[in-house]
């Protein structure tokens, strides 16, 4: 049977934007860095939030989810894809480049910078349940972290924090402290994010961790890589506009969820 999104990923995109896409808002995180090296651009976002959280999902599930977003940003124009969710690129990133001829930028915790960094020999990850176990992130651990203890902890409540604009009080410090103290107990002197959601917590991750502890975003890494790709392959939009570096929000941008824009938008306005 014909089916128009299989021959739709056979063509030679000639379109200009830049899709992202996350399990929720966490992902503007990432956006917000990309603004930053590639402000000219024009970005399609998309919260999954309707199927928000992916760390506890099936693989299968959220492969089955990163196609279907992956189908949509095309749809809006997108020849780059960023999957700004450490979860859905550890889980779908292979089949995304497998099935797709565009590229595709994935997140990576930054072990490798974590332990190049470390003073007490012990790194700490913070991420989610499906990023810990996702046979991608052992190996980027593995390849990395030879002669350096890595501390692992799942960040729980941390994303329903972010998507619910909840990034400080007593109840922010209360869920963030049961899933950070253990690393800074086990020596932890670097704090790596592994989460797209977790940088809207870095600041108070920052202050209960205190001033001997490094937080490591891996986002602006990401933006670095996304510009470096695009730059190969001369995709970079050079159109002699003043640039707006640093401002997520003067950039051309479009907002899209599965389900409520609240979060969404919540998020957006802070950038």
């Amino acid at each position: 049977m014909f089916n128009p999104s299989n021959l739709l990923k056979k063509c030679v995109f000639l379109y200009d934007m830049i899709g992202i896409f996350d399990s929720g808002a966490g992902g503007l995180s990432v956006y917000r860095e990309i603004v930053k090296v590639l402000p000219e651009e024009k970005y399609v976002y998309y919260s999954d939030n309707a199927h928000c959280p992916y760390g506890e999902k099936s693989r299968e599930y959220v492969i089955d989810r990163a196609r279907r977003i992956t189908d949509f940003l095309i749809g809006q124009g997108c020849d780059v894809i960023v999957v700004a969710c450490n979860t859905a690129t550890a889980a779908a990133i292979s089949t995304l480049r497998a099935e797709y001829p565009m590229p595709f930028i994935g997140m990576e915790p930054a072990v490798k910078q974590g332990a190049l960094r470390t003073r007490s020999g012990v790194v700490g990850v913070l991420a989610t349940a499906g990023t810990l176990k996702a046979e991608k992130y052992h190996d980027t651990r593995d390849r990395f972290a030879d002669g350096v203890t890595v501390a692992e902890r799942t960040g729980e409540g941390f994303v329903e924090l972010v998507e619910n604009g909840i990034l400080d009080g007593p109840e922010a410090e209360a869920v963030v402290s049961r899933s950070l103290q253990p690393l800074l107990d086990a020596g932890a002197d670097m704090i790596v994010l592994g989460c797209t959601h977790y940088p809207f917590l870095q600041p108070l991750i920052e202050r209960l961790a205190g001033p001997g502890v490094t937080v490591i975003d891996p986002a602006p890494a990401a933006a670095r890589h996304l510009l470096h790709v695009m730059e190969d392959r001369g995709l970079v939009r050079r159109d002699g506009q003043p640039t707006k570096i640093g401002d997520p929000k003067a950039a051309d941008v479009r907002l899209f969820s599965s389900g409520p824009r609240a979060a969404l938008e919540r998020i957006f306005s802070i950038l």
